[in-house]
């Protein structure tokens, strides 16, 4: 019951059955759950009005897409994390969550272990996947990578990152996790998140699809 205290999470599905009953697994499992909501805008509202710490989010959603959302919270607040919780396998719809922000793409057929995990994992800010999907996102990281870079991002000027954010930048494009990150690098969780942060600040980007691919674009996943 305790694994989960502390965490502030929202669950928002169209299907009252499904969306209470995981409420009901989450809560039991220690976390608050501080909303739940059954359309796209009423999900927006109720996120930006109780600042969950993860949004358990369906992308299936009358009145706007669940993508939509996605783009509409972490834009508003990048902080929360976002675990896509879908029927929908889908190759084009796990990249578009991705690519709005979803920090991790869980099918519905998990188990309730699962889903417990895969929250708290997300929470820390490290990707969940079905198994599967991971490798899809990797290899979409890898295309949009052989796209052009813009311009901009080699202009003279652009911010330079301390060897610390560099080394973490070059973990986080081989897909390690952040705890697998702070291991690595005999850090605090914390910190990793930190200089992720700060990086994503200094280079003007969003998310962590951004990150991996700015990361690739210039080889540092290779070395």
């Amino acid at each position: 019951m305790s694994d989960g205290t502390g965490l502030r999470v929202m669950v928002v599905d169209d299907h009252p059955m499904w969306r209470d009953a995981v409420a009901r697994d989450l809560a039991e499992a220690g976390f608050e759950v501080v909303a739940t909501a059954g359309d796209g805008p009423q999900a927006v509202r109720r996120a930006q009005a109780t600042s969950p710490d993860v949004l358990v989010l369906d992308l299936n959603l009358p009145g706007l897409p669940g993508v939509q959302v996605c783009k509409e919270v972490v834009g508003a607040d990048p902080s929360l994390r976002v675990l896509v919780l879908s029927a929908s396998g889908e190759h084009a719809d796990v990249l578009e969550a991705v690519k709005s922000g979803a920090t991790g793409y869980l099918l519905k057929s998990a188990s309730t272990e699962e889903l417990l995990d895969a929250v708290r994992s997300t929470a820390a800010g490290d990707p969940v996947f079905t198994p599967g999907l991971a490798g899809l996102v990797l290899g979409e990281y890898r295309r949009l990578a052989a796209d052009p870079a813009p311009a901009a991002d080699d202009a003279p000027d652009a911010p330079r990152l301390t060897e610390r954010e560099t080394e973490v930048l070059r973990l986080v494009a081989k897909g390690l996790s952040y705890k697998q990150i702070a291991e690595r690098l005999v850090i605090s969780h914390r910190t990793v998140q930190n200089h992720v942060q700060n990086t994503l600040g200094k280079l003007q980007l969003h998310n962590r699809v951004e990150l991996v691919r700015y990361a690739i674009e210039r080889g540092l996943d290779g070395l």
